[in-house]
């Protein structure tokens, strides 16, 4: 065993003390991989001229020395670099103060401002997708000057929303908040920019808002009509199915319906432009077309099915015209016994104008006959309009004729009765002049001069008529006509005075 090894087997161990360490304590200033036992570095190497025993005793008493004073110093040091090291290590390695300071209360500031200013971003947005959809509807149903200017009026607050949002976009943009170096000066500018551009979309989402509200009348009107169109859409659609089906059963009873069927076909083309849609044709125009299908199709629907009705309404008009146009034809040959009666007993005058009647009735009852042919042909082809016109045709014609044939026979039988009687007739005509004076006199002291007068007219009129019945041949048709016109002219006065009355002038 060595010296060296005795020395160090034989020191009892020390007490450590900040003035005698431990042989093991490591003081903070020697380096890694230079530890010391007993004081004295492992590594010591013997100077010039000392020999190798007596370097190390020494050597070992001035680093003992040495190794106190810095065990000393660094004792002494350990609070301030715990001061320093603490706060870094509770802040999880970065720079920031443990406590906080004014360049993180600026930076919360800034961060809350940030957050209001998104907040209200994203509300602007949100209404500026739903006002849009109200202005698709519109701009989709309404084409009046108020629907385009509310148009007009949305794309300049679009404007003014894209500024907005653009300075805001920008202020985010400028300033990194979560930067780790931030100064409280900038996080101060940040919280000013941000907080402006929040003011600035709160200002733009009052606007629109406002905007918003005035379209309550607009918007109502375009609901209201798309609310309308596929009601509308769905009736046209049903009333062709109808029609359709109302044709098929028509054409299956034997019945053809060639007009009907080429309507329904014409209605094709609408029902498709229906299918395509109102985002293709507009909704006003879907609309109006709609209505104008279901229309159609529904009169082509009742036509067809009133088809055999009518079909049988014609059958019988067919039988009846025919019917009546004999009878006619027995009547207009009896004129001619009334004509030579009327020359007989009365003057030219009370029969001339009835000298064409049997071969004017003769005429219109072989026209009628004719047309008869035509309908019945008609009808037979199903050309139910033609024989539906010509029907009306047959139908004016005997009514011509028998007018003329019974103006005889009326003829005869009036004038029988004057020549019997004039003074029924004359008064009759007396009694409603008399009756009109009457009510033109009601209230009044004196006759309304438009009212006295025609009927002082109408006095010496039918005194004239009266005077005409004397002679040998007198001409009771002129007196008849008289009398007649006489009572006409007296009853326009009786409706002009009740009439002026009513109105309250007189």
């Amino acid at each position: 065993m060595t010296a060296r090894e005795r020395d160090v087997t034989a020191t009892p161990p020390q007490p450590c003390t900040p003035f005698a360490p431990c042989a093991h304590h490591r003081s903070p200033s020697v380096p890694p991989g230079r530890t010391t036992i007993s004081g004295a570095p492992s590594d010591v190497r013997g100077h010039p001229g000392t020999s190798a025993g007596a370097a190390p005793a020494r050597a070992s008493a001035g680093s003992r020395g040495r190794t106190a004073v810095r065990d000393i110093l660094a004792l002494l040091a350990l609070p301030l670099v715990a001061a320093l090291v603490l706060p870094g290590a509770f802040a999880g390695g970065g720079t920031r103060r443990w406590f906080g300071g004014r360049s993180e209360g600026q930076r919360a500031e800034a961060q809350a401002a940030k957050d209001a200013a998104a907040a209200a971003f994203y509300e602007l947005d949100t209404a500026q997708r739903d006002l849009r959809i109200s202005i698709e509807t519109i701009d989709a149903v309404d084409d009046s000057p108020a629907a385009r200017r509310a148009i007009t009026d949305f794309e300049a607050l679009g404007r003014r929303i894209d500024e907005a949002s653009q300075r805001y976009i920008q202020a985010v943009d400028a300033h990194d908040l979560d930067r780790v170096d931030l100064e409280a000066s900038a996080a101060s500018r940040a919280r000013t920019e941000l907080t402006a551009a929040k003011d600035e979309l709160g200002r733009v989402k009052q606007e629109l808002d406002r905007f918003g509200a005035s379209l309550g009348p607009l918007l109502g009107k375009a609901e209201t009509q798309l609310a309308r169109l596929a009601p509308a859409v769905e009736r046209a659609r049903q009333a062709l199915l109808s029609a359709s089906n109302a044709l098929d059963g028509v054409r299956s009873s034997g019945l053809k319906a060639d007009d009907l069927a080429a309507r329904l076909a014409a209605l094709a083309p609408e029902l498709t432009k229906l299918n395509q849609g109102a985002g293709r044709h507009g909704v006003a125009q879907t609309l109006e077309r709609a209505e104008r299908v279901a229309r159609e199709a529904e009169g082509v629907r009742t036509q067809a099915e009133r088809l055999p009705e009518r079909a049988a309404e014609i059958d019988h008009r067919l039988v009846s015209l025919r019917t009546r146009a004999q009878a006619l034809t027995t009547r207009a040959g009896q004129v001619e016994p009334v004509l030579s009666e009327l020359r007989r007993r009365f003057a030219a005058a009370c029969w001339q104008d009835l000298q064409q009647v049997p071969e004017q009735a003769g005429e219109s009852v072989r026209q009628a006959e004719l047309k008869l042919k035509e309908a019945q042909a008609a009808r037979e082809a199903q050309r139910w309009p033609d024989a539906t016109s010509l029907l009306s045709t047959v139908r004016a014609l005997l009514n011509t004729t028998d007018e003329a044939v019974s103006a005889a026979g009326d003829r005869l039988r009036r004038l029988n009765a004057v020549q019997k009687d004039p003074q029924q007739e004359i008064e009759r005509t007396r009694f409603a002049i008399r009756d009109a004076q009457r009510l033109a006199m009601t209230g009044r002291n004196k006759p309304d001069p438009r009212h006295a007068r025609p009927l002082d007219d109408s006095v010496a009129r039918l005194d004239r008529a009266v005077a005409s019945l004397e002679g040998r041949h007198p001409d009771y048709w002129h007196f008849l006509t008289e009398t007649e016109a006489v009572r006409r002219t007296v009853a326009r006065v009786v409706g002009s005075i009740r009439e002026e009355r009513g109105a309250g002038t007189s």
